[in-house]
This record gives C-alpha cells, structure tokens and sequence, in this order.
C-alpha cells in the first residue's frame, strides 16, 4: 500500500481510530488491579460459594484477584445499588440473581433499575427449588398435594426464606396457577424454613436443591417435584411442577454484571473467561454438584435471561399483592 493512500485512510477514520486504539489498549491491561465482586448474602450460601468458586478461576485467568465482598441485606438491594453507584471501569461487579428480578416490582422506590443499570456480563448457571413436605404428608405427587390442598383450604403452612425470596414467589406462581391456598409462613432464612420442614411443623417448602438434597436422598424430607422446565441431574427420578402445570417453571439463576457503560472489551473479556470456566470439567462438576444446569452464552442472551425473568415475576408479585418486609 502506497502512503499517500495509508495517509488518507488514516486522516478519513481518525476520529474512529482512536476510540478503537484506546479500546485494544483497555483490553491488553485489564486488569491491572484487584476486582471486588459483590454478593448480596451472607458468606456460605450457594450464592457466595458460587461466586468464589468464579472468582477463583477469574484470578487464574486475568492475574489478578477477585475479592468476593459480602453485602447482604434488602434482598440484595444493598449489593446492587453499590454496583450501580460504582465506577464503570470493570473493577466492581455484582454476583447478579434471581432477586433482583424480583426486587424489580416487589419494591417501589429503588433507586435504580437492574435491567437499565446493570451490565449483564456473562449468565454461569440455573438451580432448581424443589417442592419439599415432611414424609408424613398424605400426598406423594403433584396431583395428591392439589386435591389434599382443596380440600383442607386454608390449613396448610407454606413456609419460605422470606417474604418477596425466590423460594416465597416459587410458591406463590405455584398456588396461582393450581389455584389452591396456602398460608404463607415467612422465615429469615431458608435453614430455619428447612428445620420446621424437617420437624413437621409446616407442610410445605419450596428450597434450593444444594441445601436440601442430602435429606431428600436419606428420605428425611420427600420430594414432590422440582420447580425447573427439565428434570433435575441431581434428582433424576424427581418429576418437574410442569409435568403437571405446564408452564410452571422457577429456579435460582446466577451470572455477572457490571455498572452500565462499562467498555465493552472489558465486558467482553469477562463473558469470556466466565465461558471458558463454565467449560472446565471442575467448574462443571461443583456446579453439578448444586443441581445447576449451564449457562454459558453471550451478554445479550443473559440480559435476556434478565428481562423475561423481571416479566414473570412482576405478574406473580402484582397478582400475589407482595410487599416487602
């Protein structure tokens, strides 16, 4: 190529140039710093297990580590908001989960709004609720429950992690579409929800998979069903709530965010080394571990992952009358 010619390309595309310079740059040094991850609960939850066991394999990848910091509280509002309000050098991210799908309707004066200012980097993967009762209830399918349900309206306790938790709005889609009623027990936590369960003293739970699996596999608690559209590897032999209320379909989702107008290149580096440990037979097998089903796709497919989710459960929120604690 001639230099009049290279000259004249390079005067025509200065002004995209160097944006383009200045974006291969920010690629080849990020990151050059420690990268906090935030987690919207408290330490030894699936959610921070998650996150360390991500943030591990990020500080393998990138050469730099990745502080998991524990913001609880709010239903994990606290840890969005302090994502949200943070620089947008890719130097904080947010463990994004199902709640702040929910967050989005069950609360009125957030001052921000995930799906307009959070990022979405990378989805890791999708875990199933599953619908628990004590051995002794007088029901072993999804069928039995409903008719024992209508039956004795307004006698069962359906206890929760909470008022407005995913395990609370598992139950509350599930009373909607098999239009029975249940009395909602909130509980600060899902461990005391899985001890009243375990001792009889309510009748129904609907909990994570990673806390409970070891007691439905010794038949201390019985499984009527798992709350995901496909069964569950962990659970093979556990028929789904869609088996028979078609459409149903609830899980705990967890993938990474950042502050929006975050450089895309950074973006785009995490969503790829998140991909390339969601490949990595490890990483597989202690999601597996959890029940988990992958994730690994592009930031657009988990935005989308985001907003139908914020959807779904704004219907569930607004039909239920939910308001926060």
């Amino acid at each position: 190529m001639k230099l009049p010619r290279r000259a004249f390309l390079h005067l025509a595309a200065g002004a995209a140039a160097l944006p383009a310079v200045s974006r291969f740059a920010s690629a080849q040094a990020y990151p050059t710093r420690p990268v906090r991850m935030i987690v919207g609960f408290a330490p030894g939850g699936p959610a921070d297990i998650l996150a360390r066991l991500i943030g591990q394999w990020l500080s393998e990848r990138l050469g730099q580590p990745i502080v998991i910091e524990n913001r609880p509280g709010a239903g994990s509002n606290i840890a969005a908001g302090a994502v949200v309000h943070s620089p947008a050098d890719g130097y904080t991210l947010l463990l994004v989960t199902n709640p702040q799908a929910i967050n989005a309707s069950l609360y009125d004066k957030l001052d921000f709004d995930v799906i307009r200012d959070i990022a979405p980097v990378a989805a890791i993967d999708r875990e199933p609720f599953v619908m628990l009762v004590h051995p002794s209830f007088p029901a072993n399918t999804i069928p039995e429950f409903i008719a024992y349900a209508k039956a004795n309206t307004g006698k069962l306790n359906m206890a929760s992690a909470g008022n407005g938790t995913a395990s609370h709005v598992s139950g509350e889609l599930f009373k909607m579409m098999a239009r029975i009623d249940l009395m909602h027990v909130p509980y600060r936590g899902g461990s005391p929800a899985l001890i009243d369960i375990i001792g009889g003293r309510v009748q129904v739970t609907f909990l994570p998979t990673a806390g409970t699996i070891e007691y439905i596999r010794s038949g201390t608690l019985r499984a009527l069903a798992v709350t995901t559209a496909t069964r569950s590897e962990a659970l093979p032999d556990v028929p789904t709530v869609g088996d028979f209320l078609p459409g149903y379909e609830s899980s705990a989702w967890f993938g990474v965010g950042a502050p929006r107008n975050t450089p895309a290149d950074i973006v785009e580096t995490l969503n790829k080394e998140i991909n390339a440990g969601l490949a990595d037979s490890t990483i597989k097998t202690a999601l597996g571990n959890f029940g988990g089903t992958i994730l690994a796709g592009s930031p657009g497919k988990f935005g989308r992952l985001i907003a139908e989710e914020t959807e779904k459960w704004t219907k569930v929120v607004r039909f239920a009358g939910l308001k926060p604690e």
